[in-house]
């Protein structure tokens, strides 16, 4: 292949993929190089295999509502790990697969090994020096692990590694309670394992509303062990790992570290651009053209550390490859912020955050605790907070711990996105009986204190107040 090429991209991750789809649409002049396994975090360590783990999790906690619902014998039920890490494996591998299929027929445009930039349109990849118009770095991110815990080798677990396992050991701590860390907990612990959850402040999951962070904490804190507040230290002790943060010390088997990830921008050669770069060595970029400074160079998906979600890392890829063959790059409005937790209840935040309104928005909650098709479910627990705008009533954000909290939050991106005020929502049909009603309860109270839609209209229409009717 002759050079220069019109675009290399860097890492065939979900950012480097979603890339690779646009730009081979509009030239075969491109190749992709990738250093580490293929696959993608969400599908080899991330999003799919940690939600099989979940539902196996959700599935065999279930048995202690069974006896409730009249089903009698559940106490006889019991889990088998090694089943359960199997069947991770298993599926994960057939995600994989599934990813693998992108790169299948890409032949000699397909690199395997380690890129550094010598500038913004020169990559050095082993003993090969490959020029092209534009580059797209898209390298994907990696769990931090401090210096100082690394050399307890295999007691301490990552989302990397955590699906390997064959088996797990009765106690597991957890360090760090984002949405990795609390996810991993409360699945652990309704396998039956002992868990000893800890975090260094105390919001859990990545929530900012106070409100609806102390109700998580205190459904989550029934399942296991939650300290927050202090930073944690690890040393090897008799009994397995001794874990102290604050006053607090516990022993366990295994570790599982969910402190964060680093984006896979070192060694790069980043500092060859001639921009500033941060403390981290991260260069700024323009989240709306993915673009780096005025260079030839765009940064998509982990690698840049904007939003690390699988939705966002496509958007920002798909910007990418389309910007890397136009004269100039274009600007691309973003979608709107949505991020969903798999936890029970579901944690999902969307819009605004509760640390970024004003003080002029406005707030409607509802409490699952009387909701009636919520309490059908024995689901009948969990805090949704919806805020609005004081001005014009529109829909600006949520923070949610509550049950079908992922579809709730879908519900209010769309809201948001198109501009929706809380009357347009109340105009709208909810089915009786669904947990959307929780929703309307919720935006009802923000109508009242809005002051009604102002005339004759369905979105002034009451609740009965009843638990069966509403």
């Amino acid at each position: 292949m002759s050079e220069p090429l019109d675009v290399i991209i860097i890492g065939a991750g979900s950012a480097g993929l979603a890339a690779l789809r646009e730009v081979r649409r509009r030239t075969d002049r491109f190749v992709l190089i990738n250093d580490g396994p293929y696959g993608t975090t969400c599908a080899r360590v991330g999003c799919m295999p940690s939600k099989v783990l979940i539902e196996a999790a959700n599935a065999f906690h279930a048995r202690g509502k069974l006896e409730a619902f009249g089903v009698r014998g559940a106490e006889a039920l019991a889990v088998d790990i090694p089943a359960v890490l199997r069947r991770v494996r298993e599926l994960r591998d057939h995600y994989v697969a599934s990813t693998l299929k992108a790169t299948a027929d890409l032949g000699e445009r397909n690199i395997a090994g380690r890129a550094r930039l010598l500038d913004a349109q020169r990559v050095q990849v082993g003993g090969r020096v490959l020029s092209a118009r534009r580059v797209v770095i898209a390298t994907g991110s990696r769990p931090i692990v401090p210096p100082a815990w690394r050399g307890l080798g295999e007691r301490v677990l990552t989302s990397d590694t955590l699906f390997d396992q064959t088996s797990l050991p009765r106690r597991i701590g957890v360090i760090g309670l984002g949405p990795v860390g609390i996810e991993m907990a409360q699945a652990l612990a309704r396998l039956g394992l002992e868990v000893t959850a800890l975090g260094q402040d105390e919001w859990l999951a990545g929530l900012t509303d106070e409100k609806v962070n102390a109700t998580l904490r205190a459904l989550l804190e029934k399942e296991f062990a939650v300290h927050t507040g202090a930073p944690a230290e690890m040393t090897l002790s008799d009994d397995g790992i001794a874990v102290r943060a604050g006053s607090v010390t516990t022993v366990v088997d295994r570790v599982v570290v969910a402190v964060g990830r680093r984006p896979n921008v070192d060694g790069i050669g980043l500092e060859t651009l001639g921009v500033p770069l941060d403390e981290h060595g991260m260069p700024q970029f323009d989240p709306t053209t993915t673009r780096i400074a005025d260079l030839p160079l765009f940064i998509a998906g982990d690698a840049n550390g904007h939003a690390p979600l699988l939705h966002e890392a496509a958007d920002e890829g798909h910007i990418a490859g389309r910007n890397a063959l136009e004269d100039a790059p274009n600007c691309y409005r973003r979608r709107t912020s949505l991020g969903i937790v798999f936890l029970d209840p579901g944690v999902a935040f969307v819009g605004q955050r509760h640390a970024e309104l004003e003080d002029s928005a406005v707030v409607g909650e509802i409490d699952f605790a009387r909701q009636g098709r919520a309490r059908a479910a024995q689901r009948n627990y969990g805090l949704m907070r919806i805020y609005a705008s004081r001005a014009d009533a529109r829909v600006l954000g949520a923070e949610m711990c509550a049950p079908a909290g992922e579809h709730m939050a879908h519900l209010l991106a769309v809201a948001i996105e198109q501009n929706l005020t809380v009357f347009d929502l109340l105009r709208l049909p909810f089915y009786h009986p669904v947990l959307e009603e929780g929703l309307r309860s919720a935006l009802r109270e923000l109508a009242r204190q809005l002051g009604g839609s102002g005339g004759s209209d369905l979105a002034d229409c009451e609740g009965y107040r009843s638990e069966a009717l509403d």
